[in-house]
């Protein structure tokens, strides 16, 4: 079955065509850093822009770097689920208008659940039922109980900001630009993660809880103090913060509810260090760890296309009158992991 998933939820217009959930033929990505960096963040409407003067163009390249044509399509799957408004609207529109032109099913995920189901592609015998899905990145971190396909059990999420949000909104103070998340690891690599004793909010309470915000407080209040502080001391002490948050939280988590399988996924687990971090804490107590690789990290159609294999078998297409929601419940439990919008 060959599915095009499009992903337009943030800043990044992803499209991609995936085989039967696992065997990506292609996934191109453009990226928008260029758009946003003067401005230190993602400004929505610059991004909505970038989508709509993209979106036909990748889509193209995507499917001739597959070698198929919209013929050789069995479905369309789109992100209309959790993202920036404006942003979801530019690929859900594009994927309704292949959809009905090709006579297709479209089937619309939610753009966390293309997230978690990134490592389940190629890899169904290995990492099966149930798991722990740690979901990091700019727009949020949550545990997850993974118990089925559709179905999740929140364990924790954060009460403010996310990590990727953290690392963002420190590396514009120190004028690093944006992206966060790249440049302060790479100035952590020549510094002291020791350095500074930054706190660690909610390490050691027993849910699954997440809180940034005290930490993202201290760490600028620090630059405040000391504008000629060494940055690669402070971004190595920052991180490990973060990743010792991350990772005590997670394996908690999995030790309370007997979880053996642990995947990490979201922009943030491309951390190196993070991963190392997991991975050596997972073997110690003889866990499974499972990691996207780099291209499914980052957002991208081929997540949302191998998401969307495995539930449109679940429970069938969508309509073409698919609604889009920049915050939405999680899964047929509806898990909302963060509080209802009075605009929703």
């Amino acid at each position: 079955m060959l599915i095009l998933g499009i992903d337009t939820s943030c800043d990044d217009t992803g499209v991609a065509v995936v085989e039967n959930g696992s065997n990506v033929l292609s996934n191109v990505i453009a990226s928008q850093y260029q758009a946003h960096n003067r401005f230190g963040g993602i400004v929505p409407v610059i991004a909505a822009r970038e989508h709509t003067a993209k979106i036909n163009y990748i889509i193209e390249s995507a499917l001739i770097e597959a070698g198929v044509s919209f013929s050789g399509l069995d479905a369309v799957a789109v992100s209309h689920h959790q993202g920036l408004m404006l942003s979801l609207v530019v690929g859900v529109s594009a994927a309704k208008s292949i959809s009905l032109a090709s006579n297709i099913p479209l089937i619309g995920i939610h753009h966390l659940e293309g997230h978690i189901y990134s490592n389940l592609m190629g890899r169904t015998d290995e990492l099966h039922f149930p798991f722990l899905c740690l979901t990091v990145a700019g727009g949020h971190t949550l545990l997850l109980k993974v118990i089925a396909h559709g179905t999740y059990e929140l364990l924790g999420h954060t009460r403010d900001d996310a990590a990727g949000e953290v690392l963002d909104k420190v590396a514009r103070h120190l004028g690093l630009g944006y992206p966060g998340g790249a440049v302060i690891e790479k100035l952590a690599q020549k510094g002291d993660p020791h350095a500074y004793d930054f706190p660690r909010p909610l390490m050691n309470s027993s849910d699954g809880e997440f809180s940034f915000s005290g930490l993202k407080t201290a760490v600028i209040a620090a630059i405040d103090r000391n504008p000629d502080l060494n940055q690669a001391d402070l971004c190595a002490s920052f991180q490990q913060a973060i990743i010792d948050l991350l990772v005590s939280k997670t394996m908690r988590a999995a030790h309370m509810h007997k979880l053996t399988r642990i995947a990490l996924a979201g922009g943030v687990a491309l951390n190196q260090p993070l991963r190392a971090t997991l991975k050596n804490a997972s073997n110690e107590q003889g866990y499974a760890i499972f990691a996207p690789p780099k291209g499914l990290c980052m957002d991208n159609g081929a997540m949302i296309a191998g998401a969307a294999y495995h539930l449109y078998q679940e429970r069938g297409p969508d309509s073409l009158n698919i609604e889009t929601r920049a915050n939405a419940p999680l899964g047929t439990t509806e898990i909302r992991y963060r509080p209802a919008s009075k605009y929703e």
